[in-house]
């Protein structure tokens, strides 16, 4: 299932000879948050054809993937478990994204910051399965070889005319699958959410090829971290083009990828795909940290 492309029509755009187009990843089965589906696609076969009737996996408080696992479960008739980083947010109500998450079914367990980094020790796993039964393992971020698998899917044969292919990067699976279905003329940008410090080498065993680089001077300061020009800038650009941006991944994308333009960086004549990988789950919980802050909200 390939989704709809529309081209974005800026005035500032037009003076630099760039042409701007973006896969509406987010608007194929919404409640999976675009590229969480094709990440869990090849998981889901995966639990079946192993018999296991029930997912675990991980995340933090406002994490995409864990709505979308949930909803996933839900969907599918699967039994799903999350673990979330930080023990202190048991006691607190649930934000948007877990309370959707729990209506969908998933079992909660908040844990501390010193056992969430044990997630991918074997021992600890082992004892998840101990304590909860039989379990198919999914990593934060759902991202593993079947994740790189599906997000592959993401581009299809008429994606080829595109000199530049943009997504955003958290775990690096979305980014991987794109690397390994792109054309050798095409160059893949990948705009990190968090501070980039190391992360080129931790995903770069998953992709040996050499035409991608990480663009990391749009991250606005950490990951789920938003100022006041980032919020303008999302509302404006759903305003003037109809396009919903989320403030952790995609809002910071192409915010990037604009400036990427200004500067002469995506020079003149290049044809740029922006993969819109979903997300927009986030922006309840995002307003929510807003109004503490005072700051303007995102339109929904």
């Amino acid at each position: 299932m390939e989704a709809p492309i529309q081209h974005i029509d800026l005035p500032e755009l037009r003076g630099f000879g760039v042409a701007l187009h973006i896969k509406r990843e987010d608007l194929l089965f919404p409640l999976l948050s675009g590229n969480k589906y094709r990440k869990l696609k090849y998981n889901l076969q995966a639990a079946r054809k192993q018999g296991k009737a029930q997912l675990v996996t991980f995340g933090g408080a406002f994490s995409n993937h864990l709505h979308a696992a949930a909803a996933a479960g839900k969907t599918y008739g699967l039994k799903t478990i999350g673990f979330v980083r930080g023990e202190e947010l048991a006691d607190r109500p649930l934000n948007p994204t877990l309370s959707k998450a729990r209506d969908f079914g998933m079992k909660l367990k908040f844990i501390s910051r010193e056992q969430y980094r044990l997630k991918t020790s074997p021992e600890f796993l082992q004892a998840i399965e101990h304590q909860y039964g039989p379990s198919y393992m999914l990593p934060e971020g759902g991202t593993n070889d079947l994740a790189i698998r599906g997000c592959m899917e993401i581009l299809g044969e008429g994606d080829a005319a595109y000199s530049h292919i943009c997504c955003a990067v958290g775990t690096g699976g979305t980014l991987a699958g794109i690397v390994k279905a792109s054309y050798p003329h095409q160059r893949i940008q990948g705009y990190p959410a968090l501070r980039a410090s190391g992360l080129a080498k931790e995903i770069g065993h998953w992709m040996p090829e050499d035409n991608w680089e990480l663009i990391s001077d749009y991250h606005f300061g950490g990951y789920a971290k938003i100022d006041r020009s980032l919020i303008d800038f999302i509302n404006e650009f759903r305003e003037v083009t109809g396009v919903p941006l989320d403030p952790v991944y995609t809002g910071k994308m192409i915010y990037g990828i604009l400036e990427e333009i200004r500067r002469g960086h995506i020079p003149e004549g290049s044809q740029v795909l922006a993969v819109h990988t979903g997300g927009l789950q986030g922006i309840d919980g995002m307003n929510m940290r807003l109004r503490k802050k005072n700051l303007p909200l995102l339109y929904l």
